[in-house]
């Protein structure tokens, strides 16, 4: 429960407000019946005056005004209620997971996350509207009709004493077997929705593969699948309302019945037996409306489970424990100690096998290697997007644990793999780099990064709109905005990995170029597949199979080192066959 009063708090007076004006509303619907029945009685007896008719119209009158304020006030207030509940939930829910570690999120698929931040969410608020409006509604229902139906005639109320436990036993039965079955199709949705991003985040590839068919396919199987858990749960709670329903009905019968025969012996007046009928019948629609409650709860738990189990996950990096918190990088010198690291903890395959590597600051680093051999995992712990098993890693000879996360990253700027592009601007793109940039300093910044002229050839330059990923320009573009991003940074250390692999040489010639006139006091990493673009750094690594095989200048390892000399003479092959 202290999980959801956090959310709860900062609207109690809503909370507090929604069931007192369903309670009005249950005075009303009380007093209503009891006003009729003086008609009937009246009418039967012949005493029905104007004046009495006029007192008791003017009774129902108010009264069903009363029942309106009530009824209105109850929806407005539980509205405020559940829709700031559910606003708070999700957003405290998407900052947890923005402090996710890739190893966080690596537990939860993207598409699951979707669904709790949204449809989860959901089915919590509309829980918690329907629980305010219900709970003192439909409880203090029960108990006022059942007071008056005893005082009225107690040797009739003995009907609910079957009716009640058949009605309460028969939902309990079937919100028990829905429950999981609810359960079943929040993950049915989890699924459909991480094939509807994937599919949409990539459909050029796609089309270009011309898997159209084969993707229609599988979000057919897939939302089949939803349909059929679907059909599954709702196969169960169908059978609530028309059992509800023949409770009420049967209940109301023999009320009937056996009401009749106390009017026909004179124990009972009409007006009475039809107050008693009323009364009967909101006692068993409250019980209805629990029930409905309590099918809506079940949906709703499994969701909460769900919510709690991101809310309750614990990012596995933090600076929580970190010894130097206020420290910023100044340098930017980088060393591995000893780093072994593995992305799955039981695995005996290491991806970075004790790796040992210092990086000057200010120089200029180039890692080559195979793919899949560690490189884009090794540059990542230095922002500390993953932590080694073992050994350590060691920003201006301080331990990267040892920062506060903010400052550490603060002060490296990362061109990763996958190039990536927020909707937006151009301009709103690369003020990720610095959003207190001037439009001088960001034009700058695309000038060194190659993007100035192809952005200054758009319609509206720097205000051009960038649909979500990127889609909207060519992969050497997105590389080169990537780069313009990273550079307004100004970092300390400037990580490119692999992100010049779709420009062609004379621009990234002219990119590294900018490097060393504008970067020239920063530690720059290049990881890369052509060697052309690590051949004049300070230093260049070769890894293989997660380790480190050779370290050197270009000429030093073309005499020393086999592995690089097999990928120097296998892409001059390859050029040469190209020419």
């Amino acid at each position: 429960m202290k999980t959801w009063y956090k959310y709860i708090k900062p609207y109690l007076p809503f909370f507090i407000i929604t069931p007192l004006c369903m309670l009005v509303e249950v005075v009303g619907e009380v007093i209503m019946p009891k006003l009729l029945a003086v008609v009937i009685d009246s009418q039967t007896a012949g005493d029905l005056t104007i004046t009495r008719s006029l007192l008791v119209m003017l009774g129902i009158i108010g009264c069903a005004l009363m029942m309106m304020a009530g009824g209105i006030g109850g929806s407005y207030f539980g509205a405020k209620a559940s829709v700031n509940f559910a606003a708070d939930l999700r957003q405290d829910v998407f900052e947890k997971v923005q402090r996710f570690s890739f190893a966080n999120i690596d537990k939860f698929s993207t598409g699951s996350l979707v669904t709790r931040l949204t449809n989860d969410v959901t089915q919590m608020q509309n829980f918690v509207n329907m629980l305010l409006r219900m709970a003192f509604r439909a409880p203090g229902m029960l108990i006022a009709a059942l007071i008056m139906s005893i005082s009225l005639q107690p040797r009739l109320s003995v009907t609910f004493a079957v009716a009640v436990p058949v009605l309460l036993i028969s939902v309990g039965a079937i919100i028990f077997v829905g429950f999981s079955r609810f359960g079943l199709v929040q993950k049915k949705i989890d699924r459909l929705n991480s094939i509807v991003q994937e599919n949409v985040t990539n459909v050029r590839v796609v089309k270009s593969f011309v898997r159209e068919d084969f993707e229609i396919e599988k979000f057919a199987g897939a939302n089949g699948d939803l349909k059929k858990a679907g059909i599954r749960a709702v196969s169960v709670m169908i059978f609530m309302s028309p059992v509800t329903t023949l409770i009420m009905n049967v209940t109301v019968l023999f009320i009937i019945y056996f009401g009749g025969q106390f009017v026909y012996d004179g124990n009972m007046d009409v007006g009475d037996l039809s107050m008693f009928v009323t009364y009967s019948t909101q006692i068993l629609f409250s019980l209805m409306m629990v029930s409905i409650l309590f099918m809506i709860s079940s949906r709703a738990m499994a969701s909460a489970k769900r919510i709690r189990e991101v809310l309750d996950e614990q990012p596995d990096i933090s600076d929580e424990n970190a010894a130097q918190p206020e420290l910023t990088v100044q340098n930017g010198e980088v060393e591995f100690k000893n780093v072994t690291f593995r992305y799955y903890k039981n695995s005996d395959e290491s991806v970075l096998d004790n790796i040992n590597l210092k990086i000057p600051a200010k120089s200029v680093v180039g890692i080559i290697g195979s793919t899949g051999c560690g490189k884009t995992t090794l540059v990542s712990m230095i922002a500390r997007l993953y932590d080694p098993d073992c050994g350590e890693v060691l920003v201006d000879g301080v331990n990267v644990k040892d920062y506060s996360l903010y400052n550490l990253r603060e002060g490296i700027g990362m061109v990763l793999q996958n190039n990536t592009l927020f909707s937006g601007t151009i301009e709103e793109n690369l003020r990720w780099g610095d959003e207190n940039a001037t439009e001088e300093e960001i034009r700058s910044a695309a000038r060194s990064a190659q993007a100035d002229k192809f952005v200054s050839s758009f319609k509206d330059g720097y205000m051009t709109e960038i649909d979500q990923g990127g889609t909207n320009v060519s992969g050497g573009q997105k590389q080169r905005l990537c780069i313009a991003r990273a550079l307004l940074k100004k970092p300390k250390v400037l990580i490119l990995d692999d992100s010049t692999s779709a420009v062609d040489t004379a621009t990234e010639a002219q990119i590294r170029e900018a490097f060393r006139n504008e970067l020239a006091g920063s530690t720059k990493i290049i990881i890369a597949q052509r060697i052309s673009s690590v051949k004049d750094a300070d230093m260049i690594v070769v890894m293989n199979e997660g380790k480190i095989t050779g370290i050197g200048k270009h000429d030093e390892l073309m005499r020393t080192n086999e592995a690089y000399q097999e990928i120097y003479y296998s892409q001059n092959d390859a050029e040469r066959k190209g020419a």
